[in-house]
């Protein structure tokens, strides 16, 4: 290894786990969709219009966290790790191309069946989901298991900070915020979940304690109550 292809470290240790945290609530929930879609009833619009919902809002929230990746993470790590894994860059990239592939057809299902409920549409898109579930499962498994650790010598802490930030500017506002905020401290031990709290400004985690778990609590269970 010549000069050139030196690693180029930052002299700092970032902790990385909230992306572990986020990528616990991604996989859980993409897994639970798929049920989720098929526990909708044929011609049930108004079952159907809330799912489709969720889905979209799931899909989005996912794809803004490829993208903030995509954007601030991986041109540092190949900037500065050098001689890196070749095959692990290719994994990588296939995995976000078969996941990309899947979103991109789950866009195309949800305004057909958000409209006519119709059992066809449910079927494929919930297979699609399914694959998709596989295909991201393996993928934030690996990125956690292989990259994460790079991260965390190659990227500076203000560098992370604003990936957070970037993360955290997709957070819907209101009723689905604090689901979405319910959702991430699902399975958080004690200690990320205060760690992932303190991330949050002031008067959302009053909010959040005063009402916003009882949301979540409340549109958990509804859910729940579908897929059954």
């Amino acid at each position: 290894m010549d000069a050139a292809e030196q690693p180029r470290t930052t002299g700092e240790r970032v902790d990385t786990w909230e992306m572990v945290v986020i990528h616990r609530w991604f996989k859980r929930e993409f897994a639970q969709l798929p049920a989720l879609v098929r526990g909708v009833a044929p011609g049930d619009r108004a079952g159907a219009r809330y799912v489709a919902e969720f889905v979209e809002m799931m899909v989005e929230l996912l794809h803004h966290h490829h993208v903030g990746e995509d954007e601030m993470l991986w041109p540092k790590l190949l900037e500065r790790v050098g001689s890196m894994d070749s095959e692990l860059v290719q994994r990588m990239e296939k995995q976000h191309e078969v996941v990309g592939n899947a979103l991109n057809r789950v866009d195309e299902l949800l305004p057909q069946w958000r409209q006519n409920a119709d059992e066809s549409t449910r079927g494929e898109l919930a297979e699609v989901l399914h694959g998709m579930s596989v295909a991201l499962i393996e993928h934030l498994t690996e990125e956690e298991n292989k990259v994460l650790p790079l991260v965390s010598v190659h990227i500076t802490q203000a560098e992370w900070d604003a990936l957070g930030r970037n993360g955290a500017s997709s957070m819907p506002k209101g009723a689905k915020g604090f689901d979405v905020i319910g959702m991430i401290l699902q399975e958080t031990t004690p200690q990320e979940r205060a760690g992932f709290l303190r991330l949050l400004p002031a008067p959302v985690r009053m909010l959040y304690k005063i009402v916003g778990a009882g949301i979540h609590q409340r549109a958990k269970l509804h859910r729940r109550q579908i897929a059954a």
